[in-house]
């Protein structure tokens, strides 16, 4: 438990991408930070199994199913949740949530020290103008309160300590950073992007990915086994226990308190935060801990709840809703997915090196310059991998025996994949509220999700599948088959964004440009929640870079005794 009569200089809620950022600047610049972390922490030589084999598995890596079945009948669904790594998942009935029966909603969580970090799929895009100023482009919505000129000295900074190799492309739609060398594309990866280039135009790149390809900062470069969804012993991928989270460590300044549930802010009778309560995750012990400033980041939806169930006679419907907008504009990334084939020209017994934990990536050009839709708003990219099946062929293969065998080394299949991730409009009813009757294990009111996709998802949907077999049919692949229908439900891509949006006018957003909540100053909210918009891409490093600008105000701020 935390010292209940201290007060810190600041308290952070969460571990993971944001909080860890936030903690490493503020204690470097001389502040004394308590962070309170929901989850336990992991210890590698328990909880990675990136090196483990199926034989070493009680269920050779099948898991018990019955037990996923009854505790993790949601986190089971995530890829990455499996009998390798499902301690990296919430059990998902001490952790509830509800849902209209006709709007689905697949909410994915990991509480632990580091958060979502240990099992992120790692991929590090900067966001442009096309998406921070997408409102004055096609007058939908509201921009966000910055440009990407004043984020890019932060995403540097962010690139610089983590390491994120990639190609530089020169690209508008698709910003360059601090890179690493890139990690190769495979053989199939080679052939799509001459294909791809010459036929469509559409660049076509190794994935960007928060990799080592070098040694950086003390961490060793991949050793390329490609299961960083288990964790990684050599800390080769950024993870905020491995990175972040030391470097706070190390200053003296930084207090962890690991299985800390916290349930609400504190605030006094004059409207300012007082610091934070929590439960004891084990012990179910109720507890306060104090400071002078708080910043949330415990994930977009996790932030919310807490800013939501933040009530008293002051803030009758939560911390930061005095506009009526905290918990709306929830966003979550599309997919059309499942498409794919054989490249009949690789077809080969000589073995391809094996290993690469990032496949390619097609940047958007869906309405970029250049390239207007009027059917839809916004836009999609491609991403996608190309490898040799190996053994996997070898269960469709008829016969027995040396005859056989002798096939299946023979004759490897060279598989493509492709899928498409489209923009989530921000709307006004797609939103979250607490649960009145229900509650998880701590007694904390659970979370009402309501949202799907409209009309603008659906229809760029179509473009996408179009774009996608076009791409196949060029490809020329065998077996093909074609993508998927059905949208992907809303929340399986763990990019859930909105909800604590931000903006320079508090009657239309709950935090301003350094998330900083209007109502409350010194109260901040650092994750995902903040955003305005999502785009198509992944937004992990837009979040620690927003985490970043958010620390160096903070520090800013309280020197001059703002806050």
């Amino acid at each position: 438990m935390a010292n209940e009569t201290k007060v810190y200089d600041a308290l952070i809620v969460g571990s993971g991408a944001s909080g860890g950022w936030v903690a490493k600047e503020l204690t470097e610049k001389g502040m004394e930070v308590l962070m309170l972390e929901a989850g336990p922490p992991r210890i590698p030589s328990r909880d990675f199994t990136e090196h483990a084999w199926p034989y070493q598995l009680r269920y050779r890596g099948f898991g018990n199913q019955k037990e996923l079945l009854e505790n993790q009948p949601v986190q089971r669904l995530c890829y990455a949740c499996d009998e390798y790594s499902h301690q990296f998942f919430v059990d998902d009935n001490e952790h509830p949530y509800t849902f209209p029966p006709d709007k689905p909603f697949m909410w994915i969580r990991g509480r632990q020290v580091g958060g979502k970090t240990f099992c992120w799929a790692r991929e590090s895009y900067r966001y442009s103008d096309y998406e921070f100023n997408a409102a004055s482009r096609d007058g939908y919505e509201e921009n966000w309160p910055f440009t990407y000129a004043e984020i890019e000295p932060y995403y540097d900074r962010v690139e610089s300590y983590i390491g994120v190799s990639a190609s530089k492309e020169g690209l508008a739609q698709m910003p360059d950073g601090q890179f690493l060398p890139p990690m190769n594309l495979s053989c199939g990866e080679i052939l799509v992007k001459s294909v791809i280039e010459k036929q469509f135009g559409w660049r076509v790149m190794s994935d960007r990915v928060a990799n080592l390809t070098v040694p950086h900062n003390g961490r060793p470069a991949c050793h390329y086994c490609d299961q960083c969804q288990r964790g990684c012993h050599t800390a080769s991928y950024f993870n905020s226990p491995s990175v972040t989270l030391p470097a706070a460590a190390r200053t003296g300044r930084f207090t962890l308190v690991s299985d800390a549930v916290v349930s609400h802010i504190v605030t006094n009778s004059e409207g300012k935060a007082q610091g934070v309560h929590y439960i004891g995750r084990l012990t179910k012990r109720h507890a306060e801990a104090r400071a002078k400033i708080v910043v949330v980041a415990a994930a977009t939806l996790e932030s919310t709840r807490i800013l939501l169930n933040s009530r008293s006679s002051r803030f009758p419907n939560g911390v930061g809703n005095s506009s009526g907008v905290l918990g709306h504009y929830l966003m979550d990334h599309f997919t059309v997915e499942g498409a794919g084939g054989e490249l009949a020209s690789l077809k080969s017994a000589k073995r391809e090196p094996l290993g690469n934990p990032c496949g390619y990536l097609i940047p958007k050009y869906a309405n970029t310059d250049g390239h207007k839709n009027n059917n839809f708003l916004r836009g999609y990219r491609f991403d996608g991998a190309a490898s040799q099946q190996l053994y996997e062929h070898a269960f469709s293969l008829p016969g027995f025996g040396s005859a056989w065998r002798e096939k299946v080394r023979q004759q490897i299949p060279y598989y493509v994949s492709l899928e498409a991730q489209g923009e989530c409009l921000p709307r006004f009813d797609n939103f979250v509220e607490l649960d009145p009757a229900k509650h998880d294990a701590w007694g904390i009111p659970a979370l009402r999700i309501n949202a799907s996709y409209g009309e603008n998802e659906h229809t760029m949907a179509k473009a996408m599948r179009h774009d996608v077999s076009a791409m196949l049919d060029a490809l020329q692949v065998e077996a093909s088959t074609p993508p998927s229908g059905d949208l992907s439900v809303f929340g399986k891509n763990i990019h859930e964004c909105g909800t604590a949006r931000m903006g320079k006018d508090p009657k239309k957003s709950v935090l301003n440009t350094y998330n900083q909540v209007h109502d409350v100053k010194n109260v901040f909210v650092t994750d995902g929640a903040a955003f305005v918009t999502q785009g198509c891409y992944e937004p992990t490093l837009t979040i620690m870079a927003i985490s970043v600008r958010a620390a160096d105000y903070i520090v800013e701020a309280s020197k001059k005794g703002e806050l």
